[in-house]
C-alpha cells in the first residue's frame, strides 16, 4: 500500500507503508508521461510527479505537459497566458482543456477566445492529467489542435491539513480529506482552499481566493474505475487587484513592479455540478459525463493608458456572465474482422453557452462611463465521432478516426450555422528492441468569436496537422521519445494588447521537433524536454510573415531525489524560454529567459512534512510576457505628446520563499 502526504503545493510524497492507519483513504499514484499512447507526443501524469515539483500559480500544472510554457501577463486572478508548438496560445486558443470531464476553454468570451481560466483547480485533488498533441485524436474537437489536456480529479485524498507562508503577503491553507460509508464502496471528498496574496507589486494584488470541492463517488475498482459513479460540486471566488504590461519607457518613472492604472483587475466566480458513470453494457463499456456550469468575469484593464482618452485615461471593463450545459457520451467494444483484432469506440458530446450579457465598457476607476458593446450569445454545438484501432501484425498497429461537428451561433437574435468534418489517422509500428515508431496526421478546428461569426467571420478554422515520431527505452529507467511535426492553420488568432482580445488573421504554418528524455535511477529522477519550432502566416504580405508572439525555442530540466523512507527530498528545476518576434517582419523580438526553481523537504514521522519553496532561485529580471504596441502615458498625454511604438512587458516576480507545512491525521 501507499501513503499519500498532500501540501499546499500538492502531493509532496508517496511512500510505501506496510499498512493504512485506521481512517486513512489509501490510494495508489503512479506518474507515467509517455505509456500506452497512439502518439509518441502523447502520455500521461500521475499524482506523485505532480505533487514533486513546486508552483508558482494553479494554471502551471499544465508544464507538466512537455513544451507547454505558462505566464502570465495581468493579475493572478486571470487565465494564464500558454504557449506550445510554435503558437502563443493567448489565454487558452487552440489547446484544450478539461477538468473532471468539463471543457475548460470559453466560447464568445469577453476577454478572448478559448478563454482557460484553472485557477479553480486544487492542486492536492489532481489524480493525473492525460494529454495529446495536435489534432489527432478523434475525441478531441474544438480548441485541441495544439493539444489537449484532461485533469482528473481524485476520488480519495488522506485527510490533511497544510499552511503556506511566502513572502508579500502569501499565505495560504487547505484542508482536504475522504469520509468512507462504513464497510461500502461509497467515499465522500472534500476539499477548501483559502488563499491571499499581495506580490511584488507596487500596487498590492491583495488577492481573495476561495475554492471548494464535494466529490461523493462509489464503485468497484481503483477509484471506481471498473464500474463506478461520481458526483462533484465545485465553487470558486476570487478578486484581486492587477499590474498589467507596462511599456520600457515606464520603468523611470514607475518601477518594473509598478502600475499606470491602480484601479486595474478583476473578479472572477465559477460554479459547477459534474456527475457520471462508467462501466460495463452490452458487451462493451459505457462512459456518460454530464455537467453544469455558471460563471461569471469582470475584468478592468487599461494596456494604453491614454491614448484614445487622454482626460480619462483608456480603462475598459470585459463583463460576462454564463451558463454552459452539456455531457457526453462514449461507448468502447472489441471485436474482429476477417480475423483481425479490432478496438472500437465511439461517442457525441454536446454543449450549450448562454453568455447574457457578454459586453464591453469604458471606465474610469472600475466606474462605467459608457457602453461598447454589449450582447446575448447563444452558442451550441453537437460533436460525433468514432474511432477504431486495427492490430494487422504483432508488430503493426493503426487507429482510424472521424469526427464531425454541428455549430448555431446566435447573438441578440442573428444565427448562424456551421458543420465541420475532421478526419484522423495514426500508423504504430513496434515495438522493436522497446522502440516504437508513430505517424500522425489528422484535421482539427477551432471556433471564432459567435459576434465575428454573425457578421461574417468564418464560424469553423480547419486546421492540418501532422507528425512522425519515436519512442524507446534506450536502457533500465531512461525513456526518450523524439517528434517532427507540423501544423498548418487557415487562419490565425492573434492577441491584439491594446484591444484585450483576439482577432482572425491570416492563415499560418507551423513546424517542429521535440525531443523528451526521462531518467529514472533509484531514489534519482531526471527529465529532460527540448523544443524547437517555426511559425510563418502562408500569405503574403507587406508587414511580413512572421506570426507575433510565437515561441521558436524552449528547454526544461527538472530533477529530483527522493531516497524511500528517507526524511529529505530535494529537486531543482529550471526552464528556458528563447526569444520571440513581437512584430510581423521579426524586426522587434522579446528577450529570453530562464529560470529556476527548488525545493527542499523534510518529514516528520509518517504524518508531519515541511517544504520550502525557491521560485526565481536566482532573482533574475526576465519578463512573463512581452507585446509590442502603441500607447500613450499619463504625463505624455498632458504634455501634448501623441502615442509612441513600444515593447510593453510584464515582469517574471523576484525571488520568492514559499513554506509550506502539512499534517496527515
Amino acid at each position: 500500500m501507499w501513503r499519500t502526504i498532500f501540501t499546499a503545493g500538492g502531493l509532496l510524497a508517496a511512500t510505501c507503508c506496510a499498512a493504512a492507519e485506521p481512517g486513512m483513504a489509501v490510494v495508489q499514484v503512479t506518474g507515467q508521461r509517455d505509456g500506452g499512447a497512439d502518439a509518441a507526443s502523447a502520455g500521461s501524469v500521475g499524482a506523485a510527479e505532480i505533487a514533486a515539483r513546486p508552483l508558482l500559480r494553479t494554471g502551471e500544472l499544465l508544464e507538466f505537459v512537455p513544451g507547454l510554457a505558462v505566464t502570465q501577463h495581468s493579475g493572478d486572478g486571470k487565465a494564464n497566458q500558454y504557449f506550445l508548438r510554435g503558437f502563443n496560445l493567448d489565454h487558452g486558443t487552440d489547446f484544450a482543456t478539461f477538468v473532471d470531464g468539463m471543457p475548460v476553454n470559453m466560447r464568445s468570451h469577453a476577454h478572448g477566445q478559448g478563454y482557460s481560466d484553472l485557477n479553480f483547480v486544487m492542486p492536492e485533488l489532481v489524480r493525473r492529467i492525460d494529454y495529446r498533441k495536435g489534432p489527432y485524436a478523434a475525441g478531441d474537437g474544438d480548441f485541441a489542435s495544439a493539444g489537449s489536456a484532461r485533469i482528473g480529479l481524485a476520488d480519495t485524498v488522506p485527510d490533511t491539513a497544510s499552511i503556506t507562508a511566502g513572502q508579500r503577503g502569501y499565505r495560504r491553507a487547505v484542508l482536504a480529506g475522504t469520509t468512507v460509508a462504513g464497510t461500502s464502496a461509497d467515499r465522500l471528498l472534500y476539499g477548501l482552499e483559502v488563499q491571499r496574496n499581495d506580490g511584488p507589486w507596487t500596487v498590492p494584488e491583495d488577492v481573495r481566493r476561495f475554492s471548494g470541492v464535494l466529490r461523493w463517488s462509489g464503485g468497484s475498482g481503483e477509484g471506481g474505475a471498473e464500474d463506478g459513479w461520481y458526483v462533484t460540486a465545485m465553487a470558486y471566488r476570487n478578486r484581486w487587484r492587477a499590474t498589467d504590461q507596462i511599456p520600457l519607457r515606464a520603468v523611470a518613472q514607475v518601477g518594473r513592479f509598478g502600475s499606470l492604472d491602480a484601479s486595474d483587475g478583476g473578479r472572477a466566480s465559477r460554479y459547477s455540478l459534474s456527475a457520471g458513470r462508467q462501466g460495463p453494457w452490452g458487451g462493451g463499456r459505457v462512459e456518460l459525463n454530464a455537467w453544469a456550469v455558471r460563471s461569471a468575469l469582470d475584468l478592468y484593464s487599461n494596456f494604453t493608458y491614454a491614448l484614445d482618452r487622454p482626460d480619462d485615461g483608456d480603462q475598459f471593463r470585459q463583463g460576462e456572465r454564463r451558463l454552459m450545459l452539456g455531457g457526453d457520451a462514449e461507448y468502447a467494444w472489441r471485436g474482429t474482422l476477417a480475423g483481425l483484432e479490432l478496438d472500437n469506440r465511439a461517442g457525441v458530446q454536446v454543449r450549450s453557452d448562454r453568455v447574457s450579457p457578454v459586453g464591453l465598457y469604458t471606465t474610469v476607476a472600475r466606474r462605467t462611463t459608457a457602453t461598447v458593446r454589449e450582447d446575448r450569445v447563444k452558442e451550441s454545438s453537437a460533436g460525433v465521432f468514432a474511432e477504431s484501432s486495427v492490430q494487422w501484425t504483432p508488430w503493426l498497429r493503426t487507429v482510424t478516426g472521424l469526427r464531425g461537428d454541428a455549430y448555431r451561433f446566435d447573438v441578440d437574435g442573428r444565427r448562424a450555422d456551421a458543420t465541420i468534418a475532421t478526419p484522423k489517422l495514426a500508423v504504430i509500428a513496434g515495438p522493436w528492441r522497446k522502440t516504437e515508431l508513430f505517424f500522425n496526421a489528422g484535421h482539427g478546428f477551432h471556433s471564432n468569436d459567435a459576434r465575428g461569426v454573425v457578421d461574417g467571420v468564418t464560424p469553423l478554422v480547419r486546421t492540418r496537422g501532422m507528425e512522425l515520431g519515436l519512442r524507446s527505452e534506450l536502457a533500465p529507467g531512461l525513456e526518450t521519445s523524439l517528434t517532427a511535426w507540423r501544423l498548418g492553420s487557415a487562419s490565425e488568432l492573434v492577441y491584439v494588447g491594446d484591444a484585450g482580445t483576439t482577432e482572425p488573421s491570416r492563415a499560418s504554418r507551423r513546424r517542429g521537433i521535440e525531443w523528451n528524455t526521462q531518467l529514472k535511477r533509484g531514489s534519482w529522477r531526471a527529465d529532460l524536454d527540448l523544443a524547437v519550432s517555426r511559425a510563418r502566416y502562408t500569405r503574403p504580405a507587406e508587414e511580413g510573415d512572421r506570426v507575433p508572439g510565437a515561441l521558436e525555442r524552449m528547454a526544461t530540466l527538472d530533477v529530483r531525489h527522493a531516497p524511500a523512507g528517507g526524511r529529505w527530498s530535494a529537486g531543482f528545476d529550471v526552464r528556458y524560454l528563447g526569444p520571440r518576434a513581437l512584430v510581423e517582419d521579426g524586426s522587434v523580438r522579446s528577450r529570453p529567459s530562464t529560470l529556476a526553481a527548488a525545493r527542499i523537504g523534510y518529514r516528520f514521522g509518517q504524518h508531519t512534512r515541511l517544504a520550502l519553496d525557491v521560485f526565481n532561485l536566482f532573482d533574475r529580471q526576465a519578463s512573463d510576457i512581452e507585446y509590442y504596441y502603441a500607447s500613450r502615458l499619463p504625463a505624455e498625454a498632458r504634455a501634448g505628446l501623441a502615442g509612441r511604438d513600444d515593447v510593453h512587458f510584464h515582469p517574471v516576480e523576484p525571488r520568492t520563499v514559499r513554506l509550506t507545512l502539512s499534517h496527515a491525521f
